[in-house]
């Protein structure tokens, strides 16, 4: 299958149910195919399509998402750029990918002007809102295009999008999807998940990512979806109630914002089917809280653009463990391998390991990119032993639950012993003064490396430095316990709301080289 053929198929559901729709545009899956078949002809008669790249430089918004359908329709390469990026590195990432093409919004029409400038190769650009300074409104340029479908006949192998790495080593890879990749993907989704009918999805995270991806997925089931421009807690709030929401996705650091919205504890969500949460590790006491708030919806999944979404899932009945000493501790779990992907644990040697050993986490099979775009040696190095090396550190449990420890490059040597971070946090995150909070490793004389906690506080809350050690002591040992914490009042996030522990380290070890 093309992925497009999952967005028709939700054609044939239900051809005038709302698609998408956002502030300002709702429009039907009827209508959004026509656009579509306008898109791809638009792209051909411009001189684009299969093979080529074309760049999207947008918010959430409907004429967005539009124009990654019909990017999917056309055979043109999908490369999105995150709206929160800084320009250079949204330029970065356009010009590196070989983009040709640029649908942007006009809210980044002051950016343009650079754009253009450190990429040479893009000789259109289509302002996907108004008519803009560099190119024609969306609307007019598809004004006379052809309606009917172009019918572009593409392989499982052939490119569908270049996502990009977070670029918190160094510059951003890119990351070749194919249309197979993707299909497994989706595949990956239904045979592990119930979606059940008329399914309704809030896209409130950025759509070049996890979101977008979960809305494709949904959209072979004729999912309405709700676009917001942005994380608002009581805005989501309201809008899951007043819409019948059925689906969301947030990361965990929103999720943690959403719980800390006056009086969530006595609001009801009965539509809620899935709600999705990934990118980065859950703290298990608020994990409990969701589950308490939300009912047995939660749904984790493990994967990286590399491996899209779905290597393995934590399913709402995976979460139906509370109260049970013998299964509470799967909620700590990234869940069970998806059915088209296999997962297994390695070490440092290439040998895979047994049950309940550390080790990194290897995946492969075809959810698998095909490389990094214009880099063999970071394809080959993430390629090693026939497995893609994910750089997480975890083990499977004898159930065969994947658990991730941490990733590779934040462990901490302290005096000798391997510490790793999330087993600290997991400790932190249930003190009820805790927003957020990362802990790191910084420069010590006696220890190499000290474990230091930086936290975030609950709007008007308070904490003792020596409470959170004492605590961590009584818990996991002096070892593992931080041996200083300091409060500041907000912590770094990446674009996607990632806590960035890169720019956290950086503040102490400057002057100095970190070994990791």
């Amino acid at each position: 299958m093309r992925l497009i053929d999952f967005f028709d198929r939700g054609v044939s559901i239900n051809p005038d149910r709302v698609c998408l729709e956002d502030e300002k545009v709702s429009r039907t899956f009827r209508e959004v195919q026509t656009r579509t078949y306008r898109l791809a002809n638009a792209i051909a008669a411009e001189g684009f399509g299969f093979g080529h790249m074309a760049g999207i430089y947008s918010p959430n918004c409907v004429s967005g998402f539009e124009a990654m359908l019909g990017l999917f329709r056309s055979g043109t390469v999908w490369v999105p750029v995150n709206a929160k990026n800084g320009i250079d590195e949204n330029a970065y990432i356009l010009d590196h990918n070989d983009v040709g093409i640029l649908f942007y919004h006009s809210s980044f029409e002051p950016a343009m002007e650079r754009i253009k400038a450190l990429c040479p190769k893009i000789r259109r650009f289509i302002c996907l809102d108004r008519a803009g300074s560099e190119g024609p409104c969306l609307d007019d340029w598809l004004a006379g295009a052809d309606d009917t479908d172009p019918d572009v006949r593409l392989a499982p192998d052939d490119l569908v999008g270049i996502l990009s790495s977070g670029g918190t080593t160094g510059r951003p890879k890119g990351i070749m999807l194919s249309q197979l990749n993707l299909g497994t993907m989706i595949a990956n989704f239904y045979s592990g998940l119930k979606v059940g009918p008329a399914p309704v999805h809030l896209l409130i995270a950025p759509m070049t990512h996890a979101a977008g991806l979960i809305a494709v997925a949904l959209m072979a089931a004729g999912v309405r979806n709700i676009i917001l421009p942005g994380f608002d807690g009581k805005r989501v709030l309201d809008t899951i109630a007043r819409e019948e929401v059925t689906h969301l996705f947030l990361p965990p650091t929103a999720i943690y914002m959403l719980l800390s919205e006056p009086g969530i504890e006595s609001r009801g969500f009965p539509s809620l089917r899935g709600f999705f949460y990934a990118a980065a590790p859950m703290a298990v006491d608020k994990l409990r809280q969701c589950l308490k708030i939300f009912g047995p919806v939660m749904v984790q999944s493990f994967g990286q653009a590399e491996s899209p979404m779905f290597c393995a899932l934590l399913t709402a009945e995976d979460h139906l463990v509370l109260g049970d000493p013998a299964r509470e501790h799967r909620l700590a779990s990234c869940g069970r391998p998806t059915l088209l992907t296999p997962v297994a644990i390695m070490d440092d040697e290439g040998n895979l390991m047994p049950r309940g050993e550390r080790g990194e986490i290897v995946v492969r099979g075809n959810l698998v990119m095909k490389g990094y775009y214009k880099n063999p040696e970071a394809t080959a190095e993430a390629s090693q032993h026939g497995w893609h090396h994910t750089g997480d550190v975890g083990y499977i449990d004898d159930d065969g639950y994947l658990y991730i420890v941490d990733r590779k490059k934040d462990m901490i040597i302290s005096g000798g012993f391997n510490v790793y971070p999330s087993e600290v946090e997991q400790v932190i995150w249930a003190h009820p003064a805790v927003q957020d909070c990362a802990v790191i490793g910084v420069p010590d004389e006696k220890w190499g490396e000290a474990v230091k906690a930086v936290i975030e506080l609950k709007p008007g809350a308070k904490v003792d430095p020596d409470e959170i050690i004492r605590i961590c002591k009584e818990q996991l040992g002096s070892v593992k316990a931080p041996k200083s914490v300091v409060v500041w009042d907000e912590l770094p996030r990446s674009p996607v709301g990632k806590v960035r522990k890169k720019d956290i380290r950086d503040v102490f070890w400057q002057g100095q080289t970190r070994r990791i």
